[in-house]
């Protein structure tokens, strides 16, 4: 099992068989660790197993073994795959999106009230969908950061998008704000809420009461619910796109 050591952090990739399907198995080593962990990320179905530095890997996939049906509970409860095929329905914000493809049309999507039409070869549909969606999320996500730094009288710098894995939102000390592109395809109530936080740490880079203060008074409302939101929802974003 291939692995790139320092004396702080280790990690080492290998895979957990069920049946004929494969998941991938990260093995992290830290001096911080106590004892062994295991988790699966409901947003990829990795398994992560965290070891203390000194463990042994070889009784720590035994042990691994022996969490089985634990493991496989886990895998169980993951969000189904979404993969982006002709006929599927896609959330833009608050709206539901048919795609309508045809292999004879123009390759390039555009929409037409609720349909996305899109042409050419259909084993290429997923990544034009997808390249639609992460360009309309920094064109919305853009907007609404300037609509909310103007209403909190702060300056902010560039705006872009990304797929982080533990994030949302990002707002860096110079001003500088990035979002997850998957963001678009949440409720527009969630969306602005995440928006109006990134924001609000233009005034606060932290998360006491005067922060949370700002966030509500910008979004006019309480945030609570689209956290909530995301809680519950938010892995299943994360699986737009797979399976396809």
């Amino acid at each position: 099992m291939p692995a790139i050591w320092n004396p702080t952090l280790s990690t080492a990739s290998s895979e957990f068989r069920i049946g004929a399907d494969a998941r991938p198995l990260t093995v992290v080593r830290s001096r911080a660790a106590r004892r062994m962990r295991l988790s699966v990320d409901p947003r990829n179905g990795t398994i992560r197993l965290s070891l203390p530095a000194r463990a042994g890997l070889k009784a720590a996939l035994v042990w691994v073994e022996a969490q089985r049906p634990w493991i496989e509970r886990q895998l169980g409860r993951l969000p189904a795959p979404r993969p982006i095929l002709p006929g599927a329905e896609i959330a833009l914000g608050d709206e539901l999106l048919a795609v309508d493809w045809a292999a004879d049309r123009p390759r390039a999507v555009r929409r037409d009230g609720s349909r996305l039409v899109v042409g050419g070869p259909e084993d290429a549909l997923s990544g034009r969908v997808l390249r639609w969606l992460k360009r309309e999320a920094l064109d919305v996500l853009s907007r609404e950061s300037r609509e909310f730094a103007a209403q909190a009288g702060v300056e902010i710098g560039r705006i872009g998008v990304g797929d982080p894995r533990s994030r949302w939102g990002s707002c860096a000390a110079g001003g500088d704000i990035r979002y997850s592109w998957r963001l678009i395809m949440a409720p527009a109530f969630v969306r602005r809420a995440t928006v109006a936080h990134e924001v609000a740490h233009r005034v606060h880079m932290n998360h006491g009461p005067a922060f949370h203060a700002l966030v509500a008074d910008l979004l006019g409302s309480d945030p609570a619910p689209a956290r909530q939101w995301l809680r519950v929802n938010g892995a299943a974003l994360h699986w737009v796109g797979r399976g396809s």
